[in-house]
């Protein structure tokens, strides 16, 4: 079983007792300093040196880095957990309740029990602080807060044993301040790179997609990666509860959800939004997840010539079906022929490695004359056994692309490889940046024979560099 032991600096007595008395005094400075425009860090280092002055204290170099280290940490960082938050093999960090050991989940050994316990009191400051530097306001009585961390982290915490009967409580997502690219999909066997070229025409060409899964299945992250592919200068609106998405587009539109106030009034849903968002004239809407009655307006905006993304919380086709045309949902069944492709997403085991794979990519191609059901086409399927993808019959949707295009077979079978070699030209020069990734889509679009051909001659790397 494996434990994680965050070491920090030990402190004497002495060192305590400086620490606490310029922690209490920087909090009056502090508010008192216009820190605004200025470097933070810099601001504190520069006015704790000052108070260890006045104070006269006696501390050496190792002492006063130790007090400083401390002070940074809670300052500027989240106190215990500041650590955990530092460790980019970490996923998920969780407390559950008073006295009870934090957990994480840790990318190679999953789930680890850590040496940080909260006490009652500490715990609940903890929550209330992180929840503020969030910008929102936890209290008894909302004792819930879904929120998004300054570094794009998600929050979900509780306040006391109003709803959780342990204590208070929090789960961090990470946030991955590198994102998740196409080419990193491949490199952990989440998609193929038949599969990616695929999503590449499909993308270029308006087909809207929904992205199927269980929790933590990766469903949020291939639709991350994925908007890649929408053209860069595309106006695009994203619509989410918690800021989970992130996009490299200049033309985006960042939408998310408010709860009311009190009173009950200035209540924004993602309905509001996704209403609003039809008077925008977007040509690409991604939805955080669909669940509720916006779901309806998407595909009405399906049906009316958008392109949409979004996920949803299924685990095969029929039960994105059953979801969409029941309750609290109804999507009309005739509409549901807008949608295009749908992708179910999986997290399971390939011996003992736990990964996520793309399980299924299924096209809609409309409805069945004689019964009135959904028409579906596979395309590729995971085949556990062997941890590879199979294409298990033609693409409705790449034929339809062909004729929309006006190319004939050879030209459309030509794109498709054009667009895997130069992801898997990308794959073997390790270059997995998004901002490598947006110039080639970008470059290929304008100019495919110029991408092509610098992947032909090994100078796709210096004609990227150039346009950094």
């Amino acid at each position: 079983m494996f434990h994680y032991r965050v070491v920090e600096p030990s402190l004497t007595t002495y060192e305590k007792e400086i620490l606490e008395r310029v922690y209490d005094d920087l909090q009056d400075v502090l508010t008192l300093a216009d820190t605004s425009k200025a470097d933070k860090d810099a601001v504190l280092t520069d006015k704790t040196l000052t108070l260890f002055k006045r104070y006269r204290a006696s501390l050496d170099v190792a002492s006063m880095h130790k007090i400083m280290y401390y002070l940074h940490r809670n300052f500027r960082g989240y106190e215990k957990i500041n650590p955990l938050l530092s460790d980019p093999n970490i996923e998920d960090v969780s407390c559950d309740g008073v006295g009870v050991p934090v957990f994480l989940y840790h990318r190679k050994y999953r789930n680890i029990m850590t040496n940080i316990v909260f006490g009652e009191l500490e715990l609940n400051s903890f929550v209330i602080k992180m929840c503020q530097k969030s910008g929102k306001q936890i209290s008894i009585g909302e004792p819930m807060v879904d929120a998004t961390m300054s570094d794009g982290s998600r929050l979900q915490a509780t306040l006391g044993r109003e709803v959780t009967t342990r204590g208070s409580s929090f789960t961090i997502r990470k946030f991955k301040g590198d994102p998740i690219t196409p080419i990193d999909l491949i490199g952990f066997g989440t998609c193929s790179i038949d599969i990616l070229a695929y999503f590449w025409l499909a993308i270029e060409n308006s087909k809207s997609i929904i992205f199927a899964g269980g929790t933590a299945s990766g469903k949020t992250s291939i639709l991350n990666a994925v908007s890649l592919f929408i053209p860069s200068l595309a106006k695009v609106i994203t619509i989410e509860d918690t800021r989970e998405l992130t996009l490299h587009h200049e033309n985006w539109i960042a939408g998310v959800t408010r709860k009311s106030f009190t009173g009950g009034t200035g209540e924004v849903s993602m309905y509001d939004l996704l209403k609003a968002a039809l008077r925008q004239r977007p040509e690409y809407i991604l939805v955080g997840e669909v669940r509720g009655e916006e779901a309806l307006t998407l595909f009405q905006a399906m049906s009316t010539g958008h392109t949409t993304y979004s996920t949803m919380h299924a685990g095969d086709v029929q039960t994105v079906v059953n979801r969409l045309e029941n309750e609290p949902i109804n999507v009309p069944h005739a509409m549901l022929q807008s949608l295009d492709i749908v992708c179910i997403q999986v997290q399971t085991y390939v011996g003992e490695v736990r990964v996520r794979r793309s399980n299924s990519i299924v096209e809609v191609t409309g409805l069945d004359t004689r019964t009135g059901n959904i028409r579906i086409n596979e395309i590729y399927r995971w085949n556990p056994a062997a941890d590879t993808f199979k294409k298990a019959g033609e693409s409705y949707v790449l034929n339809s692309i062909m004729q929309s295009r006006g190319w004939k077979q050879d030209k459309f079978i030509r794109e498709l490889k054009d667009r895997g070699n130069i992801l898997k030209y990308m794959r073997g020069k390790g270059m997995r940046d998004y901002i490598s990734l947006s110039l080639v889509v970008q470059a290929y679009s304008v100019n495919p024979e110029l991408v092509l051909e610098a992947v032909r001659n090994d100078t796709l790397p210096e004609m990227i560099s150039q346009h950094r």
